[in-house]
């Protein structure tokens, strides 16, 4: 087992089935472009030797249309393969962690469907064969097409679960989502992409503000159709607020394509924030510098005779000192509730 688990990499890229059948609409150049940035970014995902690839993609309403629709599946069988222009693929699936999963979800109120045989259509082939993916896989259908679908926050709060499960199970994973961006296929709107919204898109992931996807209801992704960037959301529940270490877009006359890749590894996050829990042997000066904000009679005997004030209290020397010479900076340096001694202060200046 490598060191680290839970989701520690993962890509967003686009499936367009042109990548595969190149007509003569298509503009090669930006084909191999799309093509050449995955091969760098399955290198990097490679790079992070995870135990398993979970593949995040829609159905395009060849298996999941009629007899059944569910919002989520996952697949758990020996292997997961398909085929589509003339090209065959085939994985190895990590059946015993994709049935974990299935448990845990289901622990965490969750209740997605599993299949051993469905077929994997382009949306998943183009993007593992791209980025040239090795080791095993997980395939994760999400319902895009068909209404009604999944709303953007419940597509999240899976990524979120999945993400827990792994660490849970001491799995480490990489992912990859596929989708999008704007196109409308089939429809009257074929050849006019929401290159307007996909940028708002890029400039909001480009800088870690992944839940920006939450803001986006099912109308609106509709209106300028994104219905495939559920599979994006599950991702970024996966990844929380991460800035992408690769950022592409490249506009077509019929679909938007992009690509967000995450591979460098998160440090523990070691920020002091501004407002701390009250340490518990912080408690007596904390309770002291209540008293003096919050109470008239305290105050007026704390400014009557500050060290005598002190003196009552179960303190160290360091925090008697502290408060009677109402030191902002000592107090910073115990870890003081800012907010606290911010209001002592300012009701002693103000009787003053």
């Amino acid at each position: 087992m490598s060191v680290g688990n839970g989701i520690v990499g993962g890509v967003c890229m686009a499936h367009a089935p042109q990548f595969f059948t190149l007509p003569d609409s298509e503009d090669k150049d930006t084909v191999e472009r799309v093509r050449r940035l995955a091969a760098e970014n399955g290198e990097k995902l490679r790079a992070l030797n995870p135990d398993v690839t979970l593949v995040v993609a829609n159905d395009h309403a060849n298996q999941f249309l009629l007899h059944c629709v569910p919002s989520f599946a996952i697949h758990r069988g020996k292997e997961a393969s398909g085929h589509f222009a003339g090209q065959d693929f085939r994985f190895d699936v990590d059946s015993d962690t994709a049935t974990d999963l299935v448990r845990y979800l289901q622990d965490e109120k969750f209740d997605p469907a599993f299949t051993s045989t469905a077929e994997l259509d382009y949306a998943f082939g183009i993007p593992l064969t791209f980025l040239e993916m090795s080791g095993p896989i997980i395939p994760i259908y999400v319902n895009a097409y068909v209404p009604p679908q999944p709303r953007m926050e419940r597509c999240y709060h899976l990524g979120q679960a999945i993400d827990r499960a792994l660490r849970t199970m001491d799995i480490r994973a990489v992912v990859v989502a596929s989708g999008g961006l704007s196109h409308f296929p089939g429809t009257d709107r074929y050849d006019s992409p929401a290159t307007e919204f996909d940028l708002k898109l890029m400039r909001e992931m480009s800088v870690g503000n992944l839940r920006w996807l939450l803001s986006l209801d099912e109308k609106r992704l509709d209106d300028t159709g994104n219905i495939e960037l559920r599979c994006w959301s599950v991702v970024a529940g996966m990844l929380g607020e991460r800035v992408p270490d690769v950022v592409s877009f490249d506009p077509s006359w019929h679909h938007n394509y992009a690509t967000l890749a995450w591979w460098t590894e998160q440090a523990a996050d070691t920020a002091v924030p501004h407002y701390p829990t009250v340490s518990a042997d912080r408690v007596a000066l904390t309770e002291a510098l209540h008293r003096i904000a919050n109470n008239a009679a305290e105050r007026k005997r704390f400014a009557t005779d500050r060290a005598a004030f002190a003196a009552e209290l179960d303190m160290s020397g360091e925090e008697k000192q502290a408060l009677v010479e109402m030191d902002v900076k000592a107090f910073t340096t115990l870890g003081i509730h800012p907010f606290v001694p911010f209001m002592a202060r300012l009701q002693l200046e103000r009787e003053a």
